[in-house]
Protein backbone atom coordinates (compact mmCIF):
# COMPACT_ATOMS: atom_id res chain seq x y z
CA UNK A 1 0.00 0.00 0.00
CA UNK A 2 1.52 3.30 -0.76
CA UNK A 3 -0.80 5.88 0.61
CA UNK A 4 -3.08 5.81 4.03
CA UNK A 5 -5.09 8.48 2.23
CA UNK A 6 -6.23 5.18 -0.17
CA UNK A 7 -7.61 3.30 3.11
CA UNK A 8 -9.33 6.82 3.78
CA UNK A 9 -10.99 7.27 0.68
CA UNK A 10 -11.82 3.65 0.49
CA UNK A 11 -13.57 4.15 4.15
CA UNK A 12 -15.37 7.15 2.92
CA UNK A 13 -17.02 5.51 0.16
CA UNK A 14 -18.06 2.67 2.28
CA UNK A 15 -19.59 4.54 4.85
CA UNK A 16 -21.42 6.97 2.59
CA UNK A 17 -22.89 4.29 0.39
CA UNK A 18 -21.18 5.44 -2.63
CA UNK A 19 -18.59 7.24 -4.79
CA UNK A 20 -20.55 10.86 -5.20
CA UNK A 21 -20.97 11.64 -1.83
CA UNK A 22 -17.21 10.60 -0.45
CA UNK A 23 -16.28 12.86 -3.51
CA UNK A 24 -18.01 15.87 -2.51
CA UNK A 25 -17.04 15.07 0.93
CA UNK A 26 -12.95 15.24 -0.28
CA UNK A 27 -13.80 17.67 -2.35
CA UNK A 28 -12.62 15.18 -5.45
CA UNK A 29 -13.86 14.55 -9.15
CA UNK A 30 -15.72 11.19 -8.42
CA UNK A 31 -13.53 9.77 -11.46
CA UNK A 32 -10.52 10.49 -9.17
CA UNK A 33 -11.49 8.84 -6.38
CA UNK A 34 -12.66 6.21 -8.76
CA UNK A 35 -9.02 5.44 -9.81
CA UNK A 36 -7.77 5.80 -5.98
CA UNK A 37 -9.59 2.58 -5.18
CA UNK A 38 -8.90 0.91 -8.01
CA UNK A 39 -5.12 1.43 -7.20
CA UNK A 40 -5.46 0.35 -3.88
CA UNK A 41 -6.93 -3.26 -5.02
CA UNK A 42 -4.78 -3.40 -6.91
CA UNK A 43 -1.83 -2.99 -4.48
CA UNK A 44 -3.66 -5.37 -2.10
CA UNK A 45 -4.07 -7.94 -4.97
CA UNK A 46 -8.22 -8.53 -3.53
CA UNK A 47 -11.46 -6.93 -4.69
CA UNK A 48 -12.78 -4.85 -2.28
CA UNK A 49 -16.08 -3.81 -3.84
CA UNK A 50 -18.05 -4.75 -6.14
CA UNK A 51 -20.05 -2.39 -8.61
CA UNK A 52 -22.81 -1.93 -10.79
CA UNK A 53 -24.87 0.82 -12.46
CA UNK A 54 -27.69 1.05 -9.44
CA UNK A 55 -25.38 -0.03 -6.66
CA UNK A 56 -22.21 -0.91 -4.68
CA UNK A 57 -21.13 -3.80 -2.42
CA UNK A 58 -18.80 -4.57 -0.37
CA UNK A 59 -16.75 -7.78 -0.85
CA UNK A 60 -16.28 -9.94 2.12
CA UNK A 61 -12.77 -8.88 2.69
CA UNK A 62 -13.85 -5.65 1.66
CA UNK A 63 -15.29 -5.55 5.08
CA UNK A 64 -12.36 -6.59 6.71
CA UNK A 65 -10.28 -3.96 5.33
CA UNK A 66 -13.06 -1.42 5.77
CA UNK A 67 -12.43 -2.39 9.64
CA UNK A 68 -9.24 -1.74 9.82
CA UNK A 69 -9.43 1.26 7.63
CA UNK A 70 -11.26 2.62 10.32
CA UNK A 71 -8.90 1.94 12.61
CA UNK A 72 -5.91 3.37 10.99
CA UNK A 73 -7.80 6.82 9.80
CA UNK A 74 -8.82 7.32 13.52
CA UNK A 75 -5.34 6.49 14.93
CA UNK A 76 -4.10 8.88 12.66
CA UNK A 77 -5.96 12.07 13.17
CA UNK A 78 -5.66 11.19 16.83
CA UNK A 79 -1.56 11.40 16.15
CA UNK A 80 -2.26 14.60 14.20
CA UNK A 81 -4.05 15.96 16.86
CA UNK A 82 -1.48 14.77 19.71
CA UNK A 83 1.08 16.97 17.47
CA UNK A 84 -1.37 19.85 16.61
CA UNK A 85 -1.58 19.74 20.94
CA UNK A 86 2.44 19.94 21.61
CA UNK A 87 2.84 22.98 19.24
CA UNK A 88 -0.15 24.81 20.26
CA UNK A 89 0.25 24.25 24.55
CA UNK A 90 3.33 25.83 26.29
CA UNK A 91 5.71 23.15 27.52
CA UNK A 92 9.17 21.93 28.62
CA UNK A 93 11.99 24.15 29.73
CA UNK A 94 11.99 27.95 29.20
CA UNK A 95 15.55 29.76 30.19
CA UNK A 96 15.16 33.60 30.95
CA UNK A 97 17.47 35.63 32.08
CA UNK A 98 16.68 39.56 34.39
CA UNK A 99 18.78 41.87 35.76
CA UNK A 100 18.26 41.56 39.66
CA UNK A 101 16.45 44.80 40.48
CA UNK A 102 13.87 43.52 37.51
CA UNK A 103 13.27 40.19 39.06
CA UNK A 104 10.63 41.20 41.61
CA UNK A 105 8.67 42.49 38.92
CA UNK A 106 8.20 39.43 37.27
CA UNK A 107 8.47 37.03 40.13
CA UNK A 108 5.20 38.87 41.32
CA UNK A 109 3.14 37.64 38.80
CA UNK A 110 5.08 33.63 38.27
CA UNK A 111 2.42 31.83 39.97
CA UNK A 112 -0.63 32.48 38.15
CA UNK A 113 1.60 32.31 34.86
CA UNK A 114 2.49 29.18 36.05
CA UNK A 115 -0.47 27.79 37.20
CA UNK A 116 -2.14 28.61 33.58
CA UNK A 117 0.31 26.69 31.97
CA UNK A 118 0.79 23.22 33.73
CA UNK A 119 3.19 22.00 31.33
CA UNK A 120 5.43 24.26 31.29
CA UNK A 121 8.92 24.45 33.46
CA UNK A 122 10.70 28.01 33.40
CA UNK A 123 14.41 28.83 34.68
CA UNK A 124 15.05 32.22 35.78
CA UNK A 125 19.00 33.44 35.52
CA UNK A 126 19.10 36.76 38.09
CA UNK A 127 22.13 38.68 37.03
CA UNK A 128 23.22 42.06 35.62
CA UNK A 129 26.19 40.79 33.20
CA UNK A 130 25.32 40.31 29.64
CA UNK A 131 24.22 37.07 28.87
CA UNK A 132 25.16 35.71 25.59
CA UNK A 133 22.10 33.97 24.55
CA UNK A 134 23.63 31.35 22.39
CA UNK A 135 26.82 30.22 24.11
CA UNK A 136 24.51 29.90 27.41
CA UNK A 137 21.66 28.37 25.89
CA UNK A 138 19.38 31.35 27.17
CA UNK A 139 15.63 31.65 25.21
CA UNK A 140 14.63 35.22 26.51
CA UNK A 141 16.96 37.49 28.13
CA UNK A 142 15.62 41.15 29.52
CA UNK A 143 17.64 44.23 29.20
CA UNK A 144 18.41 47.43 30.26
CA UNK A 145 20.19 49.65 27.59
CA UNK A 146 20.63 53.02 26.60
CA UNK A 147 20.44 51.75 23.11
CA UNK A 148 19.78 48.70 21.41
CA UNK A 149 21.97 45.93 20.74
CA UNK A 150 22.86 45.40 17.58
CA UNK A 151 23.08 41.62 17.15
CA UNK A 152 21.76 40.67 13.63
CA UNK A 153 21.16 37.12 15.30
CA UNK A 154 18.59 38.33 17.62
CA UNK A 155 14.98 39.75 18.11
CA UNK A 156 13.91 42.19 20.29
CA UNK A 157 10.60 43.56 21.83
CA UNK A 158 10.87 47.07 23.14
CA UNK A 159 8.49 47.60 26.54
CA UNK A 160 9.03 51.24 27.02
CA UNK A 161 11.87 53.82 29.03
CA UNK A 162 13.45 53.31 32.24
CA UNK A 163 14.08 56.62 34.00
CA UNK A 164 16.87 57.09 36.95
CA UNK A 165 16.90 59.93 39.18
CA UNK A 166 19.13 60.66 41.97
CA UNK A 167 18.15 60.42 45.69
CA UNK A 168 19.04 60.52 48.94
CA UNK A 169 17.54 60.09 52.79
CA UNK A 170 16.38 63.32 54.56
CA UNK A 171 19.21 62.59 57.17
CA UNK A 172 21.46 62.41 54.01
CA UNK A 173 20.29 65.84 53.07
CA UNK A 174 20.44 67.55 56.43
CA UNK A 175 24.22 65.99 57.15
CA UNK A 176 25.15 67.13 53.79
CA UNK A 177 23.50 69.85 52.04
CA UNK A 178 21.45 69.61 48.79
CA UNK A 179 23.64 70.27 45.85
CA UNK A 180 22.60 72.72 43.40
CA UNK A 181 24.26 71.53 40.16
CA UNK A 182 25.25 67.97 39.36
CA UNK A 183 29.11 68.98 39.68
CA UNK A 184 28.52 69.21 43.43
CA UNK A 185 27.54 65.34 43.09
CA UNK A 186 31.37 64.72 43.19
CA UNK A 187 32.00 66.03 46.64
CA UNK A 188 29.40 63.78 48.56
CA UNK A 189 29.56 60.28 49.38
CA UNK A 190 27.62 58.78 46.45
CA UNK A 191 26.40 55.03 45.64
CA UNK A 192 26.99 53.33 42.06
CA UNK A 193 25.99 50.09 40.22
CA UNK A 194 29.98 50.03 39.11
CA UNK A 195 32.07 46.92 39.84
CA UNK A 196 35.30 47.99 38.25
CA UNK A 197 38.40 49.13 39.20
CA UNK A 198 38.13 52.51 37.63
CA UNK A 199 36.17 55.62 38.79
CA UNK A 200 32.19 55.90 38.19
CA UNK A 201 30.44 57.72 35.95
CA UNK A 202 27.20 59.36 35.71
CA UNK A 203 26.16 61.31 32.87
CA UNK A 204 22.95 63.37 33.36
CA UNK A 205 20.80 66.07 31.64
CA UNK A 206 18.00 68.54 31.82
CA UNK A 207 15.58 69.43 29.36
CA UNK A 208 17.45 70.93 26.64
CA UNK A 209 20.65 71.60 28.47
CA UNK A 210 23.61 69.36 27.32
CA UNK A 211 24.59 66.29 29.53
CA UNK A 212 26.78 66.56 32.23
CA UNK A 213 29.39 64.12 33.35
CA UNK A 214 29.88 63.47 37.38
CA UNK A 215 33.02 61.22 37.71
CA UNK A 216 33.21 60.12 41.24
CA UNK A 217 35.30 57.45 43.46
CA UNK A 218 32.16 55.63 45.37
CA UNK A 219 31.71 55.40 48.76
CA UNK A 220 29.47 52.32 48.03
CA UNK A 221 29.74 50.23 44.32
CA UNK A 222 27.33 47.16 43.61
CA UNK A 223 25.88 45.16 41.01
CA UNK A 224 22.31 44.89 42.90
CA UNK A 225 19.93 47.71 42.99
CA UNK A 226 18.71 46.82 46.08
CA UNK A 227 21.96 47.52 47.68
CA UNK A 228 22.47 50.76 46.69
CA UNK A 229 18.39 51.45 47.62
CA UNK A 230 19.24 50.63 51.07
CA UNK A 231 21.98 52.80 51.43
CA UNK A 232 20.25 55.62 49.94
CA UNK A 233 17.90 54.75 53.01
CA UNK A 234 20.17 53.98 55.33
CA UNK A 235 22.06 57.42 54.12
CA UNK A 236 25.25 55.92 53.08
CA UNK A 237 25.30 57.95 50.34
CA UNK A 238 22.87 59.45 47.46
CA UNK A 239 22.45 56.56 44.74
CA UNK A 240 21.14 57.19 41.13
CA UNK A 241 17.77 54.52 41.02
CA UNK A 242 15.36 53.83 38.65
CA UNK A 243 11.86 55.31 39.16
CA UNK A 244 10.21 52.23 39.61
CA UNK A 245 12.04 51.53 42.53
CA UNK A 246 12.35 54.96 44.51
CA UNK A 247 8.99 55.81 44.06
CA UNK A 248 7.29 54.55 46.90
CA UNK A 249 10.36 55.48 49.24
CA UNK A 250 9.86 59.15 47.96
CA UNK A 251 5.88 59.36 48.25
CA UNK A 252 6.03 58.29 52.04
CA UNK A 253 8.97 60.75 52.60
CA UNK A 254 12.00 58.36 53.20
CA UNK A 255 14.23 59.24 49.84
CA UNK A 256 13.90 62.94 48.45
CA UNK A 257 14.68 63.42 44.95
CA UNK A 258 18.03 65.73 44.35
CA UNK A 259 18.59 68.08 41.35
CA UNK A 260 15.27 67.58 40.86
CA UNK A 261 15.37 68.61 36.73
CA UNK A 262 18.25 66.47 35.86
CA UNK A 263 17.86 62.84 34.87
CA UNK A 264 20.70 59.64 33.58
CA UNK A 265 19.99 58.84 30.34
CA UNK A 266 17.03 57.12 29.70
CA UNK A 267 17.08 53.15 29.40
CA UNK A 268 15.66 51.17 26.67
CA UNK A 269 13.89 48.56 28.60
CA UNK A 270 13.53 45.66 25.72
CA UNK A 271 13.82 41.95 25.48
CA UNK A 272 15.88 39.84 22.94
CA UNK A 273 15.60 36.15 21.93
CA UNK A 274 16.08 34.18 19.11
CA UNK A 275 14.84 34.36 15.60
CA UNK A 276 10.72 34.84 15.93
CA UNK A 277 11.07 31.63 12.79
CA UNK A 278 9.76 27.99 14.48
CA UNK A 279 9.35 29.74 17.95
CA UNK A 280 8.44 26.83 20.20
CA UNK A 281 4.83 28.29 21.99
CA UNK A 282 6.53 28.19 25.33
CA UNK A 283 8.75 30.35 24.02
CA UNK A 284 6.34 33.13 22.72
CA UNK A 285 3.81 32.73 26.01
CA UNK A 286 7.39 33.56 28.04
CA UNK A 287 7.95 36.62 25.78
CA UNK A 288 4.24 37.82 26.35
CA UNK A 289 4.35 37.14 29.57
CA UNK A 290 7.76 39.02 30.36
CA UNK A 291 6.33 42.11 28.01
CA UNK A 292 3.04 42.32 30.60
CA UNK A 293 5.20 41.61 33.67
CA UNK A 294 7.19 44.34 33.23
CA UNK A 295 5.13 47.29 31.43
CA UNK A 296 4.91 49.02 35.35
CA UNK A 297 9.02 49.18 35.23
CA UNK A 298 9.14 51.50 32.11
CA UNK A 299 6.44 53.78 33.35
Amino acid sequence: MRDLNDLRFFAAVVSSGGFSKAAREFGLPKSRLSRRIAQLEADLGVRLLERSTRRLKVTEVGQEVYAQAVTATAAAEAATAAAMRVRAEPQGLVRVSCPLNLHDSIACRLPTFLSDHPRLRLQILSTNRRVDLIEERVDVAVRVRERFDTDGDLQMRRIGVSRRIVVASPDFVRDHGEPGAPQDLASLPLADTNEGAGRSIWRLSAGEDSPCQVEFDARLAAGDLRTLLAAALGGVGAALLPVMECRPHLDAGRLVRLLPQWVAADGILHLVFTSRRSMLPSVRAVIDFAAEALVEAAQ
